[in-house]
């Protein structure tokens, strides 16, 4: 193999792949990227097992071939190298080695053999679909906050994608939850999408997947099966096995009966809630919410430290109550809200809370409280 391209070209295309591969793996090969040369382009595959990206990138090849080169180092050593720069990739006779050559730096890298490297791309997918960019990254960005990180509760690692339908149309869901909050996102279900099986997509695609949908005005095809999902962008393509195993019912713990409304400015109540837990230990991260007519007074209490206090104002003409929450868990969900106003639906102190966003009716998310 022999091949000339540009530095920021090859960057950019490690710079997506090199993330799969696990900085510890037991299986050599594994800590690899896949170099394989054809025609005009140059293609880099990696994967970690149950996660692949390939990505084909312009090159002028001399010399057909493949290789598989460590893709941390490869990474390292092209990112280093000066901007605008063109890059030598070339193995030696025998296949052992490649030498990385740009300017006047020279390096020479271990290969391990292609036919080592292993494919993920095997089986056959029953649905196929495209999808905004923009409509997959709000799916992601509005629910990838509550997925759990609880190993024991395996299938709350990710985000449930699910078609349902909602008002007489039918919707492509993204849920996600550990239990202590849930966040739900729909957008209009794509053509193709219809009787699609309910999917777990895991943490670690669902990350790589948000750094890939940076392109506001491309489409992503996705492909899926119960047991494995394929998304191409442009000419990225991910590969991933999803999670074995069964969501639970969310439905369920939507409540539908909270008729308590509190109405406030999302940008004042962040800030505050942010002021008043600074004086919170790390363990219990309680914010006490005491709601009046019009008026809401945060309180933490840490014996070891003190106490905080603050008065915001807010619309609400019920009952008086008091509920904690988990400020950290506040904090994520307003983080997700683009509306000015949060509205929060109450029941009572022992009940989950449902929080809408002002401008965007198609998420929702839900709270359980804490004791205070």
């Amino acid at each position: 193999m022999r091949i000339t391209l540009e530095r920021s070209n090859l960057l950019k295309s490690l710079n997506h792949v090199h993330r799969v591969v696990e900085r510890r793996n037991t299986i050599p090969i594994l800590s690899n990227v896949l170099l394989r040369a054809s025609g005009a382009n140059l293609d880099l595959k990696a994967t970690d097992l149950d996660l692949e990206i390939t990505e084909a990138v312009p090159a002028m090849v001399e010399q057909a071939g493949a290789t598989t080169v460590p893709a941390h180092l490869l990474y390292e050593i092209v990112r280093k190298l000066p901007d605008g720069s063109e890059v030598l990739l070339a193995t030696n006779p025998d296949g052992g080695s490649m030498t990385v050559q740009s300017g006047r730096s020279k390096f020479s890298l271990q290969c391990l053999p292609e036919a080592d490297f292993p494919d993920l791309t095997a089986g056959s997918f029953s649905h196929t679909f495209k999808l905004k960019a923009t409509d997959l990254k709000m799916l992601i960005d509005r629910t990838q906050f509550a997925i759990s990180t609880e190993e024991t509760r395996y299938y709350l690692n990710g985000i449930f994608f699910h078609t349902i339908e909602d008002k007489g149309a039918l919707k492509l869901r993204a849920v996600a939850t550990d239990g202590h909050r849930l966040a739900r996102a729909d957008v209009d279900a794509p053509a193709g999408s219809e009787g699609m099986p309910g999917i777990i997509v895991p943490r670690k695609t669902v990350g790589e997947l948000q750094k890939l949908v940076d392109d506001a005005e491309a489409v992503v095809t996705v492909e899926l099966s119960d047991a494995k999902i394929r998304l191409s962008i442009g000419g990225i393509v991910m590969t991933s096995k999803l999670i074995d195993g069964t969501f639970p019912d969310y439905q369920r713990v939507i409540p539908t009966g909270n008729d308590k409304e509190m109405r406030v400015d999302c940008q004042s109540f962040t800030k505050a809630v942010d002021r008043v837990s600074t004086i919170s230990s790390e363990r219990g991260r309680a914010v006490k919410l005491s709601l009046t007519d019009g008026q809401l007074m945060l309180t933490v209490n840490n014996p070891d430290s003190g106490s905080a206090t603050e008065e915001v104002a807010v619309g609400y003409d019920n009952d008086p109550m008091e509920i904690g929450f988990n400020a950290k868990y506040l904090l994520d969900i307003t983080a997700q809200l683009s509306g000015e106003d949060a509205i929060f639906m109450l029941a009572d102190a022992g009940s989950p809370t449902l929080v809408r966003d002002t401008a965007h009716e198609d998420a929702l998310y839900v709270l359980m409280p804490m004791r205070v």
